[in-house]
């Protein structure tokens, strides 16, 4: 096989389980969805500058641990000692980022592991394709099919967990009241990303009966990753019947309204409605409507913890949006 059919099979490999995964980690967050362009550059942050940053300082960290232990002792440690933190602080630029330029689109735990898991599917797609040629050229169409289902498909889900734990701090840290804790959770949220990719890159590299030890930390993290998302996911349906249960007595919703924008299940149904019988717009609009009654409820509960000014100008401009859009709802 050519070198060109490798590289292009290589980079459908990596690309068909990625396009599965973000669709997933997409669907999760039912009741507010992220701004696309917002997760478009967080995984496009992934995909380029931070790979190329992070072979770049691989590369250079790794030389001294290549004199001191020798290449072959040293080839082994980098992946162990180098990799992690390296890879998990760029990242975390990412997230710090959307923390500091775009902190009013975290709005619960929630985000924040998604707009972590994003970065990492990015970072994950393209790492894979480097190694799935890299493998072939080593061992050949049976040693690249074998590394394309374990790093593609096994532990598919890697950097997006790694990543969702740093997340997942920085998104605690911007909604807590407690300002020690404001600089403490997004150190945490890093340290816990690095140590679990510490760990699936030992584990590995001790052989192939260690990988089984990889799997189960791995996928209970994963599954640690899961119970959180649906704890958030339920926290946001409270805030949504709280909240907007006012907004019925306040005249802003009807208690129909009201009904359907506090039930995922209500939303999904009445969005196909209105498209089947009244078309694209329509659909669009009562989107829209569903979107800023979260984002009213989020504002609510924000202002409660902080009492800002900000949040209560937003909260006005909100209510005002959607008595306009209820308007013309069908």
């Amino acid at each position: 096989m050519s070198e060109t059919a490798v590289l292009f099979l290589s980079i459908f490999a990596a690309i068909v389980p990625t396009v599965l995964y973000v669709g997933v980690i997409y669907w999760v967050d039912r009741y507010e969805k992220e701004p696309w362009w917002l997760l478009a550059a967080a995984f496009f942050w992934g995909a380029v500058p931070g790979i190329l940053i992070a072979f770049f300082f691989n590369t250079l960290l790794s030389a001294p641990l290549l004199l001191i232990l020798g290449n072959e002792l040293g080839m082994a440690a980098a992946p162990s000692l180098i990799g992690p933190p390296v890879e998990e602080s760029i990242k975390g630029l990412a997230l710090v980022a959307i923390f500091i330029f775009w902190r009013s689109e975290i709005d619960s735990p929630l985000d924040g592991i998604i707009y972590g898991a994003i970065v990492g599917m990015g970072f994950a797609m393209v790492e894979n394709v480097f190694y799935f040629v890299d493998t072939y050229s080593q061992g050949g169409i049976e040693a690249w099919g074998a590394n394309v289902v374990l790093r593609a498909v096994v532990f598919g889900l890697n950097h997006a967990l790694f990543s969702s734990f740093a997340g997942l701090g920085i998104a605690a840290a911007r909604l807590t009241t407690n300002r020690n804790l404001k600089l403490v959770l997004p150190v945490l949220g890093w340290a816990t990303a690095v140590f679990l990719h510490f760990l699936h890159n030992f584990t590995v590299t001790l052989g192939d009966f260690f990988i089984f030890v990889a799997l189960l930390f791995d996928w209970g993290g994963v599954f640690l990753v899961l119970v959180i998302i649906l704890g958030t996911v339920l926290q946001e349906r409270r805030w949504l019947r709280q909240y907007l249960a006012e907004e019925v007595a306040l005249g802003t919703l009807t208690a129909n309204q009201f009904l359907r924008a506090s039930s995922g299940r209500q939303r999904t149904a009445y969005l196909i409605k209105t498209f089947v019988e009244h078309g694209y717009r329509a659909n669009r609009q009562a989107a829209r409507f569903f979107l800023q009654c979260s984002h009213l409820a989020y504002t609510k509960h924000h202002w409660k913890l902080f009492q800002d000014d900000r949040s209560a100008q937003v909260i006005a401009t909100l209510r005002q949006e959607i008595a306009a859009l209820a308007a013309q709802l069908r």
